[in-house]
Formats: C-alpha cells, sequence, structure tokens
C-alpha cells in the first residue's frame, strides 16, 4: 500500500516521503481499516517536527483521524494507532473505540468531525459550562479547532465573537455565524470586546493559540469568566498571572481531550452521539476548505503548518464519497 513516512524530524514539506509499504497487522482487540478520508490536524505537523506530546518512533506515518470502512463494509472515526497514522491507504485502529461515521455527513466532513468536534464539546460543556445567553470569544475563530467552537457556541446559545487574523479569514467567520468578528491585525481585541458585551467581557474564552491571544484574553475576561485552554498554536505557552486571576475572579481549565478515552470513554461515547444529532439537524458541519488526494498531503500539512489555510484540509484515498 502507499502510505506517507517520516524518516526524521522537520517542516512536513521536507520530511515527509509517499512510500510502498506493508499493510499495518491488527493487534489484539484491533482492526483493519480501509482509509477513506483523513483530517489534517496541528498535531501532525507539530509530529513531524518532533514537537508533539507523543513521539512516535521513526519512520511513522502521521494523521490522527480518519473516516475509514470496516471489513464488513461499516463507515467509522477512528484514530489510527501510531506509528501508523493515517495518511496511508490501510490503518489499525483499537475496536472498542470505534465510532459510526454520522449519515448526514460525507467521508470528509466525517473525518473533521471527532477530535475538534469533540475537544469543543467538553471544552465549552465539560469543562467551561457554557450557558445560553453568554458571550464566547473563540481564538483562530476560521480554523479547524476555533471554527468547530464557533458552531458548538452557536448551537447553545451562546453569543459568539471570533478573533481572526486577516480579512480572507474574517469572511470565513462571518459566514459561520460569528456575532461578532475581529481581526487581530488591524482592531484592538480587547477594546472591541469590552464594547460589544457592554463594558462586562466575555464569559467564556477558547483558546487554542497561547501567547499573546491569551495575554488579551484574561484583560477582556467578565466576572467568574472561564478562560479554556485548548493548545497553543502560537508556538508560546502562556504564564498565567494567577494574582491577576484571583483579583479578576476567573478560572482558567485545562483541556486534554484525549485523556478522556482513557478516564471515561462512556462520555467521548455519548458527547459523540449528541454531535451526530446536531450533524442530523444541519445546527453543525465541518468546515472543509480542501479535499486534496493522498499524494497532494505532505504540501497539504505544511499549509496547516503555516497557518494559511482555514477551515479543515482533508487528504481523500480511494473511495471516499
Amino acid at each position: 500500500m502507499q502510505a506517507w513516512r517520516v524518516h526524521r524530524n522537520g517542516e512536513p514539506s521536507e520530511v515527509m516521503r509517499l512510500e510502498e509499504t506493508d499493510r499495518p497487522t491488527p493487534g489484539d482487540g484491533q482492526v483493519l481499516l480501509k482509509v477513506l478520508a483523513a483530517n489534517i490536524n496541528f498535531p501532525d505537523a507539530l509530529l513531524c517536527r518532533g514537537q508533539y506530546q507523543v513521539r512516535p518512533p521513526l519512520p511513522f506515518t502521521p494523521g490522527v483521524e480518519i473516516c475509514g470502512e470496516t471489513p464488513d463494509g461499516r463507515r467509522v472515526l477512528a484514530t489510527p494507532a501510531l506509528p501508523n497514522g493515517g495518511f496511508a491507504e490501510y490503518v489499525v485502529a483499537d475496536e472498542a473505540a470505534l465510532l459510526s461515521a454520522p449519515d448526514a455527513l460525507d467521508d470528509a466532513e466525517a473525518a473533521a468531525l471527532h477530535i475538534g468536534y469533540q475537544t469543543g464539546w467538553f471544552g465549552l460543556h465539560r469543562r467551561a459550562h457554557l450557558q445560553a445567553g453568554e458571550t464566547l470569544l473563540v481564538h483562530a475563530a476560521a480554523g479547524g479547532v476555533g471554527s468547530a467552537a464557533v458552531q458548538l457556541g452557536k448551537a447553545a446559545g451562546a453569543k459568539v465573537i471570533g478573533v481572526v487574523g486577516g480579512p480572507e479569514k474574517a469572511k470565513t467567520a462571518h459566514e459561520l455565524g460569528c456575532d461578532l468578528v475581529i481581526d487581530r491585525r488591524s482592531e484592538d481585541i480587547v477594546a472591541a470586546v469590552k464594547e460589544f458585551t457592554g463594558g462586562r467581557g466575555a464569559d467564556v474564552v477558547y483558546d487554542p493559540v497561547g501567547g499573546d491571544a491569551y495575554v488579551k484574553s484574561v484583560k477582556c475576561i467578565a466576572f467568574e469568566g472561564r478562560v479554556v485552554v485548548v493548545g497553543f498554536a502560537s508556538g508560546v505557552i502562556p504564564t498565567p498571572a494567577l494574582n491577576h486571576a484571583l483579583v479578576k475572579n476567573y478560572s482558567i481549565v485545562g483541556l486534554h481531550w484525549s485523556l478522556y478515552n482513557a478516564k471515561d470513554p462512556a462520555a467521548v461515547r455519548a458527547c459523540h452521539e449528541e454531535l451526530t444529532a446536531l450533524a442530523a439537524q444541519g445546527v453543525i458541519k465541518p468546515l472543509i476548505s480542501e479535499r486534496v488526494a493522498l499524494d497532494g498531503a505532505a504540501a497539504a500539512v505544511q499549509r496547516v503548518a503555516d497557518g494559511t489555510s482555514t477551515g479543515r484540509i482533508v487528504v481523500l484515498a480511494g473511495g471516499a464519497r
């Protein structure tokens, strides 16, 4: 089969190679899946760079989530078992963790539903307890993670402020349904949030960026607000001033979604049922900006690494619909 392999760490476009290799062999409790579509996540770029929290042995295949087909023809969502990731024609995955692909979504959309939307749902509901009528501030609102949070925030009845970089991404955020869009390159985030909220500030901040995004967020957080720390796409891990959190009376909560697979798998399945229902109602739908063939995966991962993409880029394998 064909698979993208990384033999040394570096930038995705430089270190990913499309090679002929053997199909992976399922172990106990695993199943061989035919890859229909593989969604590109920022962690795929970090894996290539050797900067992710998990460092699979070289050589490895990146690709942390897919929509695949079981030997008996079922369409499922899976997180492939590294080092044999999803940018390949076949993967193996833990059978107990497979989730049914929603009928309302095609293969590319289904491949992009799992990690980003689960992260958004757990972050907004389980960690931040977002309520209808509250104001949600989403950083990188036109990106893959941010766009999911925007849709889930609107589904929860919140007013959503989206922060983006540049007019093209601002247009995307407006189309996603943001009540206010702030271009961080040309506008003052703190002033805009305070004006929109009548001086109160944002009740919940969803931050997959870190760095300056976090610094600006805590300057416009509401009384009893909650900052959900999702990741550090900026490359800068902020150092919270805990005296500031005390004085302004807000909470800083972390979200490591994959821990729920080990600590509370029933909650993951319950979340998937909720997401499937929302997809069937048309309330949420992954924003797919590009669908690329398998041979275009390395260049596509590089675009995600560089932050030039909007929504999700999905790699289509043979037979995808």
